[in-house]
Parts: structure tokens; sequence; C-alpha cells
């Protein structure tokens, strides 16, 4: 026999425990590559065949289906109404039926087809179950370790799967190496030629979000909210955040005691990466305000329909509020939904209702700054 019934009912257990898979699914697939062999020896390639396989014996049955009729014209499709009715009493013309043949061996040509197809469906199998699995870890951050790097694409083991993390989904600056170990945002998972790819980032918004979910477990209970992210990985990001419950301090909140909270984030993404947390305000002039923070803001001229502001600020203010190469002004953009353009306040014309609103907006944010800071400093003073 070329093909060994009984080592084969035993390779299907040891396959089902190393690749992780169902055993029933490993037996489904070896059932259907003997059907393939049966027909290859003992039938038609176009024949309905279900084999099973017992696999604490071994043992392999064959059912053909064929439909009764009155003459037969092919003894491979169709079986007379008399032989039919031996088998099953109320068997009628046009009914199908399913013959039982006994399998004893399978012809060498049969056999290594059988093998074949039994390893690439297996492959598919497996494919199927990396699918199924990680798809429901889209969105969240997973374990990896980096395997190879090659150019600008990092490839990453998952465990189960591979995953890749193109250029565009790295932190700007940072250095892989074969080992290194990393925590990934699971951003796809697609079909390829060669099995499924796994994309994976640490250089999207989305996780800087969760890296501080799972710092900051007020998030979960709702105490705080994180109502906006703008970030350019490996430089700088801006996090607008917002309280629901009166006398929390969003802000404080995130940042954790003595900045262990911030620090937990910034040691993962890397030191080079600065971290901007800024009160949300449903006010587009105060949140336009906190979004260039540091910066001091002298007014804000809105444009509320165009989705435009020109924001005044005093001269010696005017390069931190574009910030370097013009990342914080992009990103105050980005956080905010308007588009910023920075003038120094002595060329400002601005109407003087504008003017007036503007300016009161940023003086009761600078008395909120100075009560919160002096408060601090009594806080430092009393520890002290």
């Amino acid at each position: 026999m070329d093909l060994d019934m009984k080592q084969l009912a035993l390779a299907i257990r040891a396959i089902a425990e190393e690749k992780n898979l169902p055993e029933d699914k490993v037996q489904e697939v070896v059932e259907q590559a003997l059907a393939a062999a049966y027909r290859r020896d003992y039938g038609d390639r176009e024949q309905e065949v279900r084999v099973t396989m017992n696999l604490n014996t071994g043992d392999v049955d064959a059912y053909v289906t064929k439909e009764v009729v009155e003459r037969i014209g092919d003894a491979d499709y169709e079986i007379s109404l008399s032989d039919a009715q031996v088998m099953k009493k109320d068997a009628k013309i046009g009914d199908e039926i399913e013959i039982h043949e006994k399998v004893e061996s399978f012809g060498r040509v049969a056999a290594q087809t059988a093998k074949q197809v039994i390893l690439q469906r297996l492959r598919e199998t497996e494919r199927e179950a990396v699918m199924e699995e990680y798809s429901d870890k889209i969105g969240t951050v997973i374990n990896a370790l980096v395997s190879r790097v090659e150019g600008n694409i990092v490839r990453l083991d998952l465990g189960k799967a591979q995953g890749i993390m193109p250029r565009s989904e790295q932190i700007q600056g940072e250095r892989y190496y074969p080992g290194q170990r990393l925590k990934v945002f699971l951003k796809d998972v697609e079909r390829g030629p060669r099995g499924p790819q796994l994309v994976v980032s640490r250089g999207n918004t989305n996780f800087i979000e969760w890296l501080f979910e799972a710092e900051v477990p007020e998030l979960e209970g709702g105490a705080v909210e994180i109502k906006a992210i703008a970030r350019e990985a490996g430089v700088r990001t801006k996090l607008a955040v917002s309280s629901s419950v009166p006398g929390v301090d969003p802000v404080g909140t995130f940042v954790g005691g003595h900045g262990t909270r911030v620090n937990a984030v910034v040691g993962e993404i890397g030191e080079q990466e600065r971290i901007d947390i800024i009160v949300w305000d449903e006010n587009p002039l105060a949140f336009i305000t906190n979004a260039l923070s540091p910066t001091k803001v002298a007014h804000v001229a809105l444009d509320e329909e165009a989705k435009k502001a020109k924001v005044f600020v005093p001269e010696d203010q005017l390069s931190i509020a574009i910030g370097r190469g013009g990342q914080n002004v992009r990103l105050a953009s980005k956080l905010t939904g308007y588009e910023l353009d920075i003038e120094a306040e002595k060329t400002a014309e601005v109407a003087p209702e504008a003017e007036a609103e503007s300016k009161q907006v940023v003086q009761r944010l600078k008395r909120k700054n100075e009560l919160e800071n002096s408060l601090l400093d009594a806080i430092e003073e009393h520890g002290e």
C-alpha cells in the first residue's frame, strides 16, 4: 500500500496539535483528499464521493452517490431500481442513494496526489485559522518580536503569524533589530498569495490612544475622555482631553503623579517624541488657544464657516507658536480641525468684536493657569 492509513490516522492528531488546528478540521481535509484519490483509482473525477476515516483503526470507507434509474447508462453515476431497493426498500426512480465501498488501498499516483492535496489544504486551513484569530484582534496592541529588517520594511513574529511594519507605520528615528521585543498596534489583516499578512503600526494615533488607555484607568470608567489626537510619530503628539466629573483635572489625570503615566507612554515610544496634553474646549477660540500651548496667544480671529483662524501672538512668541519646521501649528491645526495662520500681534488687523471676545477667552485661560500654578506651588511647599 502506497498510503499507510494507520500511520495517516496517527499523523492527523499530531498535525492538529502541532499546527494548533481543531482535529476535526484536519480530519476533514484528509477525508476530502482521500475522496479525490478514490475517484482517481476507482471511479470518475466528476463523481460525488464522500470518504470517512476511523482515526482509531485507520479504516477508510467511501460512499458514492448514484442516481436510481430504470436502465443503467453509466455505472459510475447510476444504479438500477432493483439494486437500489435491496439497499433501501422505498427507493424510487430519480432518488439519489449512497453506495458504501470499503477501501483497502490506493495506487501510487493516487496516493501521491492525496499527499499533495493534504499538504495544500492544511496550509489553507492554517491560514484561515490565523485570519480568524487575528481578525478579532484588529484595533488592539499585541506583543511582537522583530525577525528581520528588509530596507524600509520590518518583519515581525507575532506568535502564530508574521507581521509587517511598513516605513509609513514606523516611529521616525526609531531603530529596529532582529530579536527586539516591541508592542505594536494591529492595523489590518490582509489576504496575500503566501497567506495572511498582518499590517502593524507603532506610528499611528491609535497606538498612542491604546497606550494611554492601559495607563489611565479613569478612561474606562468614563471620568475622563480623549477628544482628539494629532501625531507626528517620533517628533510630537498633541492630546486633547476632557473630564465629565466635576473637580477631576483631565490633564493631571493623564500626566499622573510625578508624571508616572505620561512617562510610561514616553518610555514605550521613545523620549525623542514630545507629548503635549491639553484641555479640550467646545469653544473653538479656547480650544485653539489651548492647542497652541505653550504659546502665549494674544487673540484669535475665527472664520467658522471656512474652518480657518488667524492667531495673533506677541512677536517673541512667533517661533514658539510655529514650532520647529512648523510642527506646533501643523499639529494644532490637525487637533482642532481649523486651518491656523500665525501672525505677530503688531501686524494684527482684526474686527473689534472678535478681538474683544478672543481676548476675554485668553484672559480667562491665563487666570486659570495662574491659579493652577499657584496651587501646585502651595502643594510642593507643603510637601517640603
